[in-house]
Formats: C-alpha cells, sequence, structure tokens
C-alpha cells in the first residue's frame, strides 16, 4: 500500500491565472507537468473495493488500473484501459465534476480524493500527442442502418457504440456542427470546441455519417427515418429551460441561459459574426447557483460585463460535506467554481418577485429571502418570504434554472415518431437533465441493447 498520500497533497485547482484567462476564451484548466500528475496518481491506494470505479464511475472505468501505469510511466497502458470503456475521455476529463472523486476511499478518511479527473485529462492528451488515438471502423458491416437523433453526448456515444456493431449510423442535429451541449453549451473556455470538433474527425473516419441543420419533425419527418432505417435512437436533450414565472419577464433584457451561451460559442467558433446577446458594459444578474449559472456569468466577465452577480431561491449548502450524503455518495456540500475566483457574486435563499424596468428596459430584480423547511433526510422541501424585500441593480437577466424532463410521449410527438419498439430514448431525453458523464454511459448502454 502506498503512503504517499501522508506526503503528497490532492490538487485542488489548476487554473490559469485570473487576470489572465479573462482576457481570452482559452480553457481555464492549465497543463500540469507529467511528473506533478505521477506523483498524484501515486496517491491512489489500489483498493480492494474501488468505489472510485464500482459507485463513482457511471462508465465503470478501470480507475485504480489507470492510476498504478501512470504512476509506473507507463502511459500507452494507461490509454488502452481508459479507452476500453471511455469514448470521450477528452471531455469528461474536461467538465465532468468527477463522481468518481467523491467516491475515492482517501475522501472517505478526510484525506484528499486522488485527482482522478486530473490523470484522466493527462491520459488523453498524451494519447493524442503520441498518436494513439486513432479512428475504429468495424471489420464488417451488418447491412443494418440506424438513425440517432441529436448529436450530443449521449447521441454521439450510441453511435459510436451503434458503429462498432457494423451497423451504418447517421447522425441528425438541427445545429450546424455536432457536438449539442459540448459545442454550443459548455462555454469554451472550459471545452475547447477544436477538442470537439477533433472528435467528430476521427467519428467520421470510422464510418458515421452527420447531417447537421436537420430537425426532424420539420426538416425531415419521422416516418423519413422509419422507412430508411431499422431503428432510432433519440438522444436531442432536454431542450425546454424552466422558465420565470414572474412581471418583467417579457423585458427584452431577460434571456435564457443557453441563448446567451450558445450565441457566445457560435461566434467564438465563426458560425456567427459576433454573440447576438452582449453583456459588456452591464450588470449582469444570473439566476440560478448551479454549473450553467457559474458558465453566465464568467461569459459575461469575459464580455466586459460590469459585474455578474448569482442568486439562487435555494438555501446556502455546508461548507462540509453534509451527513446527510455519507460517503461514497456525492457530498451535498458548498463549491466554489472558477468563476467565484473571477468576482462572481453569490446569493442563496433568495426568491425573485419580479424584473423592474424603465422605458422597456431592464433596471433591477426585486428578490426576497427566503427560509427552507426541511425533510427527513435533509433535502430542503418548500420555502417561504423571511426578510424584507429590496432590489438588485442590473442591466440584463440571464435565467439558468435548470431544464424540464418531458415524457416519451412529448419527446416523440415533437419528432413526429411513433411510440415503437424500434424508437429508443438516451440520455437526457429519457431521464430528464442530468451529467455529460452518465449521458454518454445511457448513449452506450442504449446502443448495446439495439445492437
Amino acid at each position: 500500500m502506498s503512503k504517499t498520500f501522508f506526503e503528497i497533497s490532492r490538487l485542488e485547482h489548476f487554473y490559469r491565472p485570473v487576470e489572465e484567462r479573462l482576457q481570452d476564451l482559452r480553457e481555464v484548466e492549465c497543463q500540469v507537468p507529467g511528473e506533478e500528475v505521477r506523483l498524484r496518481a501515486r496517491r491512489c491506494q489500489n483498493c480492494g473495493l474501488p468505489y472510485c470505479h464500482a459507485m463513482g464511475c457511471p462508465l465503470m472505468n478501470h480507475i485504480p488500473e489507470m492510476n498504478k501505469a501512470v504512476m509506473m510511466g507507463e502511459w500507452k497502458e494507461a490509454w488502452e484501459r481508459l479507452a476500453e470503456t471511455s469514448p470521450f475521455p477528452e471531455f469528461t476529463s474536461r467538465v465532468c465534476p468527477a463522481l468518481c472523486e467523491a467516491a475515492c476511499c482517501l475522501e472517505g478518511v478526510d484525506y484528499g480524493a486522488t485527482n482522478i479527473r486530473l490523470v484522466e485529462k493527462a491520459i488523453t492528451d498524451n494519447a493524442y500527442a503520441q498518436g494513439w488515438v486513432t479512428p475504429q471502423p468495424p471489420s464488417r458491416r451488418t447491412g443494418k442502418a440506424f438513425a440517432v437523433v441529436g448529436a450530443g453526448p449521449a447521441g454521439l456515444a450510441a453511435a459510436v457504440a451503434l458503429n462498432r456493431a457494423g451497423h451504418s449510423v447517421t447522425l441528425f442535429d438541427r445545429n450546424l456542427f455536432p457536438g449539442g451541449l459540448l459545442q454550443y453549451g459548455i462555454p469554451c473556455f472550459k471545452l475547447d470546441k477544436a477538442v470537439v470538433q477533433r472528435r467528430w474527425k476521427l467519428m467520421e473516419a470510422a464510418g458515421i455519417q452527420f447531417q447537421g441543420g436537420a430537425e426532424i419533425g420539420k426538416d425531415i419527418s419521422g416516418n423519413y427515418l422509419l422507412k430508411h432505417f431499422q431503428g432510432v435512437v433519440v438522444a436531442n436533450g432536454t431542450p425546454i429551460p424552466r422558465e420565470l414565472k414572474v412581471p418583467g419577464r417579457e423585458l427584452p433584457q431577460v434571456y435564457q441561459a443557453l441563448d446567451f451561451l450558445g450565441g457566445m460559442n457560435r461566434a467564438a467558433t465563426g458560425e456567427l459574426p459576433q454573440a447576438p446577446i452582449s453583456a459588456k458594459g452591464k450588470r449582469v444578474l444570473v439566476i440560478g447557483g448551479g454549473d450553467t449559472g457559474s458558465d453566465c456569468a464568467g461569459t459575461s466577465l469575459r464580455q466586459g460585463a460590469l459585474s455578474a452577480v448569482s442568486i439562487d431561491v435555494m438555501p446556502k449548502p455546508p461548507a462540509q460535506r453534509s451527513p446527510k450524503t455519507p460517503w461514497p455518495l456525492w457530498p451535498y456540500k458548498l463549491r466554489s467554481s472558477y468563476a467565484v475566483e473571477e468576482g462572481m457574486e453569490r446569493h442563496w435563499s433568495l426568491n425573485t418577485l419580479r424584473i423592474l424596468g424603465e422605458n422597456g428596459k431592464v433596471v433591477g430584480a426585486e428578490v426576497v429571502p427566503v427560509a427552507w423547511e426541511y425533510a427527513e433526510n435533509g433535502r430542503p422541501v418548500k420555502f417561504a418570504p423571511a426578510g424584507v424585500a429590496r432590489v438588485i441593480p442590473c442591466d440584463m437577466v440571464v435565467l439558468a434554472m435548470g431544464f424540464l424532463k418531458q415524457s416519451r410521449e412529448q419527446v416523440l410527438a415533437q419528432l413526429g415518431l411513433p411510440d415503437q419498439p424500434n424508437v429508443v430514448l438516451a440520455g437526457d431525453a429519457a431521464s430528464g437533465p442530468s451529467l455529460v458523464v452518465r449521458a454518454i454511459a445511457d448513449g452506450l448502454k442504449v446502443a448495446s441493447q439495439m445492437a
């Protein structure tokens, strides 16, 4: 058993300097030298029952084996082990919240989890640099053809698995480029879009076809898909954002998060000449305290916003892991994103009553403090006003309150697809809004069942 965890501390953050990264759209995280990565890999205990693998990772990555290979300097072996289970480690190692680390045994004894995500990123980046990542076309074709609706994480994963099984696969997406949320939702400074397109080129070289700018149910009928394909995987995510039903919502300076983020990404990649929504010179209020809210604040600051304030109706999480979510469960606790370091101001337990406007322009938001009641499991269940309302001055409001799960019937009806066994939902379209890594895992699962 290694005792390196006594001597080598966990790396909590490896961001570029704030003053540097706010001036560009390059990835926030910096490259960590290989020797530093190897030291962190040595902290892994190669546990007899690795919860990181069994409970933490939806893809069931061989984490202890990967860590051991990196520790020994066997980078190609580490890549081969990772590639066995993960089709897109360059994505998960950048945007996954690292469920595996929360389940790490070192986390359970308060020594700080092994930097699994850091190790995964180093393995993947090194594999690309060495030319080990190559197209994987099947050795034979079955003669069957499958359609995948939605080119996000779940759709891409399903396409890879179906293609490996020898089927012909065509991806359909209403956007111009494949990637879904990876391309149009997650900011460039968290996931470089060249990384997304590099993976797509490999998939294309393996024989997967893509038809962009094609909205099923509008540009192409559901009946067309059923006529030309043996099966259809629906992986179009959760496209309906949660709304804020308050007076003033109709003001033109109130935007949904993905409209804001997607426009910025399209401008950054040259798909649009400029971002259609700009926060330059504005006081931005983000309603919603999750990762998407942080991304909206980070984007605002890079555009030149005067300030970025995030508010959430939910209560402030505890500083340490809540006893209601014991190890190895994903902990309920306070997390600080890169955007906090960059100047985003956060407030909790604030309910928005209305958006204020003058002469058709947003000038503020009226909010009121709330107190929460909790269930026995520690989850907040309902709130009531608990203070005096006040106004937060702002010139622009971004709604980052999540997305609504639709029923299977609703999803299929919008696409004009009948409800039949060879039409299968995957990822967020099936389960509701979740994580990129879970969408990938579900895409692989659904494809294996269809193949």
